[in-house]
C-alpha cells in the first residue's frame, strides 16, 4: 500500500495510511486518522508493551472473553475480530475492533464507519503494521510530519513570541523582517549556552518564517535512531531547526540567524 507513512512516536511500530488522511488530535496513547475531506470513518491505533508473548496472549485473552470475537486474518496478522452498532443523533454506526500483537506489542485497532460503511481502507493499514525492534538500527526516514511534532512547533513559536514582547517590547509575526529582532534577543546574551530547548526553538522559528515566505516548504518529522524532530523539507533538501541554531552554539560558534536564513534562500 502506497499513501503516507506513520512511525510512532518512540518509534515502536510502522504503519502506513492512505494520501487523503491526516492525523487528529484523540486521547492519550492512541492515534486517530481520517479523511477530512470526505469523512469515511475514524481509524484508531494504541499499542501496548507488556512481557514477551504479550502479543499473542492479548489476542488469546480477546477472544475468551468476549463472546462475538472471532478469529481473522489481516495481511500476515492474525486478529481477534469483533463489531458493534451504535446509533449518535439519529445516525446509526459501526465499529470495527481489531486485537492484534506480536512479541511484546499488542495494538487496538479500530474503524467506526456509517452504517454499511465499507472496512477494507482499514484493513489495508492492519496489514502494513510493522514492528520495530529495540536497539536495531533503522535507516533515518523523513515522514508527514506528526502531531508530537506539530505541538513542539507550536511551543517552540509560542515561547519566541512571549520572549521578544518581553525583552524588545515588540510584536512577532513569523516574518523575514522579524530576523532582526530575534538576532537582537540572541546578541544580548539572554539565552545561556547550554539552553538547549530555548536555541532549538529559534532554529524552529527561523524556520516558520521560511514556510511563511518561500511557498513549496514543507514539514516533516524525521525519524533517526533515537532523535525524531521536526524538519524542513524544500524539494530534495533537508532543512534542519537544530543546525541553524543549537549546533552552531554547542560548537562555541556564534549563532547569526540572519545569515542563516539567508543561505538558505540563496541556496534554493
Amino acid at each position: 500500500m502506497q499513501g503516507k507513512k506513520f512511525i510512532s512516536p518512540g518509534a515502536w511500530f510502522s504503519m502506513n495510511y492512505p494520501s487523503d488522511w491526516n492525523e487528529f488530535e484523540d486521547g492519550e496513547g492512541s492515534f486517530l486518522f481520517y479523511n477530512p475531506d470526505v469523512w469515511t470513518g475514524n481509524f484508531r491505533i494504541s499499542a501496548f508493551k507488556g512481557k514477551a508473548g504479550y502479543g499473542k496472549d492479548v489476542i488469546r485473552q480477546e477472544l475468551k472473553e468476549n463472546d462475538s470475537a472471532s478469529l481473522v486474518k489481516v495481511g500476515t496478522w492474525e486478529c481477534a475480530y469483533s463489531k458493534e452498532m451504535f446509533q449518535e443523533e439519529g445516525t446509526y454506526y459501526t465499529s470495527h475492533l481489531w486485537i492484534t500483537g506480536a512479541d511484546d506489542i499488542a495494538f487496538e485497532c479500530s474503524f467506526t464507519v456509517p452504517k454499511g460503511g465499507v472496512v477494507k481502507e482499514a484493513e489495508d493499514v492492519i496489514a502494513t503494521l510493522e514492528v520495530r525492534k529495540e536497539g536495531q538500527k533503522y535507516p533515518a526516514e523523513l515522514i508527514p510530519v506528526r502531531l508530537s511534532e506539530i505541538y513542539l512547533i507550536n511551543e517552540a513559536y509560542e515561547w519566541v513570541v512571549s520572549t521578544m514582547k518581553q525583552e524588545l517590547k515588540k510584536d512577532f509575526q513569523g516574518i523575514e523582517e522579524d530576523l532582526e529582532k530575534l538576532q537582537q534577543v540572541i546578541n544580548s546574551g539572554k539565552i545561556g549556552s547550554r539552553k538547549k530547548e530555548e536555541w532549538l526553538a529559534i532554529g524552529i522559528t527561523v524556520c516558520i518564517i521560511l514556510t511563511n515566505e518561500v511557498e513549496g516548504m514543507e514539514w516533516k518529522t524525521l525519524i533517526d535512531g533515537n532523535r525524531e524532530a521536526p524538519v524542513l523539507q524544500y524539494k530534495d533538501r533537508t532543512i534542519d531547526p537544530m543546525k541553524l541554531a543549537w549546533s552552531k552554539v554547542r560548537a562555541g560558534e556564534p549563532c547569526d540567524v540572519i545569515e542563516e536564513y539567508k543561505s538558505v534562500i540563496i541556496n534554493h
